[in-house]
């Protein structure tokens, strides 16, 4: 299974494969630069290795970045189970940083729990 992340949740990617390999889960875990335009040399690889992928993103998931790679894939026939992490489509109240990623559900321990979640299916 393959992490995709953009941005400062890039570090959380890197927390949770550390605690995830304590468990004997090893994900691999890509930082995109940019998503304008996508990194499609990346974007085959990922998609050539894995079926399981996990997006996450300090923006919205609806028509963020794993909205536009979920696009990329469908448009280059590739097939695999996408789960999106970053802010939902509602209102979120406000809170430090670390109450907001809980809330929004793509803190550390959310992330840990999607890829245990993906891997069990």
């Amino acid at each position: 299974m393959a992490i995709l992340s953009i941005g400062h949740p890039g570090n959380f990617a890197v927390q949770a494969c550390e605690q995830l390999k304590a468990k004997g889960i090893f994900p691999a875990h890509y930082d995109l630069r940019f998503v304008k335009p996508l990194d499609e040399e990346l974007l085959h690889e990922v998609f050539t290795q894995y079926k399981k992928v996990i997006t996450i993103e300090d923006g919205c998931i609806m028509g963020g970045m794993g909205s536009a790679v979920i696009e990329w894939m469908c448009d280059h026939n590739y097939s695999a189970q996408v789960v999106r992490l970053g802010i939902p489509d509602y209102f979120v109240e406000q809170g430090t940083q670390k109450e907001l990623y809980a809330e929004c559900g793509y803190g550390i321990a959310d992330l840990v729990k999607a890829v245990e979640a993906i891997m069990a299916k």
